[in-house]
């Protein structure tokens, strides 16, 4: 990394070796002009305020149109910073002390709420990305932001709560 010397990074939270915000930490700490963005499918309010506190200058959601993530490398190339107005919002909330205690229904992501119907009808990851045509792996991920976003502890929690919800019906 030194070597290359990067004017902007794209960097994803969920790495094999070194976690995110991990890794954002140790770059401010080591290469203080390289700027980052985060590029992932996590948007839990943690995640973003963990990553911004590390040094993030942007934050975008996967899935995002190729336009967005060209623009916003250009901002924080030139010294700026960008959110994507749901990350911003989330931020506000959680800095702000706006905390919900159930999410609202539509915070969950139409892909999201696939991955819970699927889950909703005891299909493991394997069964789900094969289904989604996706990898085992991002399904973790839209797990992982599911159980965050419901407040569960684990799949069958978070099933329960989406069914109590009305997001789901068994």
């Amino acid at each position: 990394m030194a070597a290359l010397k990067p004017d902007v990074l794209l960097l994803d939270l969920e790495m094999p070796q070194m976690d995110g915000v991990e890794t954002l930490r140790h770059l401010r700490d080591v290469h203080a002009t390289v700027r980052t963005i985060v590029f992932t499918a996590f948007d839990t309010d943690e995640r973003i305020v963990s990553a911004v506190q590390a040094g993030a200058q942007g934050y975008l959601l996967k899935g995002v149109p190729r336009e967005e993530i060209f623009n916003a490398v250009r901002v924080v190339h030139a010294g700026g910073s960008l959110l994507q107005p749901i990350v911003a919002s989330k931020l506000l909330k959680q800095v702000s002390g706006d905390h919900k205690q159930q999410p609202e229904i539509d915070a969950l992501t139409p892909r999201e709420q696939h991955v819970l119907k699927l889950l909703s009808h005891g299909l493991q990851n394997k069964e789900i990305a094969a289904e989604l045509v996706i990898t085992e792996r991002t399904v973790k991920f839209y797990v992982s932001s599911i159980l965050s976003k419901l407040g569960a502890g684990n799949r069958t929690e978070a099933v329960t709560l989406a069914v109590q919800r009305g997001l789901v019906k068994l």
